[in-house]
């Protein structure tokens, strides 16, 4: 057993998946697109602001050759479909901004990648942005898609392409994994990667802030939950909320 930093840290999610043949990699399970890249942005932010609404990507990459634009964000707790697809859309308007040689050809990628669970119980969600008819069909006009996966529910009908990726994302939360559960040599390059061992001082600081701040958004959730529960509003009803489980609710 390997001993890791878990990737519900964005510190940690951003050392591994920034790195550009990880980012390439992981794209193609998901997208079947082959990138050709040779840097990673983090925290990238476009100028455009549309009411309170400012673009932030976590990691971001542009194959200008085949004028293809993919971000992957990282999500800790929920509360998150629409907030992504405003940086979707605005990742979109973006580039039509500031490109003198924008053609509807170019194609905006979105993968989010919730590490903690989602309530509809889903593995895989997607919104497709191309027209289609009453029977679903489409008609391959516009490829823009935004991809949310939530590795909690990986399971056997999730596409195999990227089955292996979300089980080592979600085997790593508890901060143990074993290697020999794993073909893929990409993700064992990660597993090395946030090796405890590997983790810098500076990088472990950031964890025990970014723990800091995730404990007092969860205190937060659960005094608004309590105050809720002396209202005798319903489990669910909170749950919907406040984005805590019904059963986080009961304990309380």
């Amino acid at each position: 057993m390997k001993q890791v930093a878990s990737l519900q840290y964005d510190v940690i999610f951003k050392k591994a998946f920034s790195k550009p043949e990880i980012f390439k990699a992981f794209v193609k399970a998901v997208l079947g697109i082959e990138l050709e890249i040779t840097n990673v942005d983090m925290e990238k932010t476009f100028d455009t602001k549309i009411g309170q609404v400012k673009s932030r990507f976590d990691l971001f990459a542009e194959d200008v050759k085949k004028r293809v634009i993919v971000d992957i964000q990282h999500m800790q707790h929920e509360d998150y479909y629409d907030r992504f697809l405003h940086y979707h859309c605005m990742a979109i308007l973006e580039q039509i901004k500031n490109s003198k040689d924008y053609q509807p050809k170019t194609k905006v990628f979105t993968i989010v990648v919730l590490t903690s669970e989602n309530k509809e119980g889903k593995d895989v969600l997607t919104i497709d942005f191309d027209p289609k008819d009453l029977q679903g069909n489409g008609i391959n006009k516009i490829a823009h898609k935004v991809i949310y996966l939530c590795p909690h529910f990986v399971n056997e009908n999730t596409p195999i392409a990227y089955r292996e990726w979300l089980k080592a994302i979600e085997d790593t939360l508890d901060g143990e994994v074993n290697e020999m559960d794993y073909e893929n040599p990409i993700i064992k390059e990660i597993f090395d990667l946030i090796e405890t061992d590997n983790i810098t001082n500076e990088e472990r600081y950031d964890l025990i802030e970014e723990n800091h701040r995730l404990e007092e958004v969860l205190t937060e959730k659960k005094n608004i939950a309590k105050n809720m529960l002396a209202e005798n509003l319903s489990h669910a009803f909170i749950a919907k909320l406040t984005g805590l489980s019904e059963a986080e609710i009961e304990k309380l």
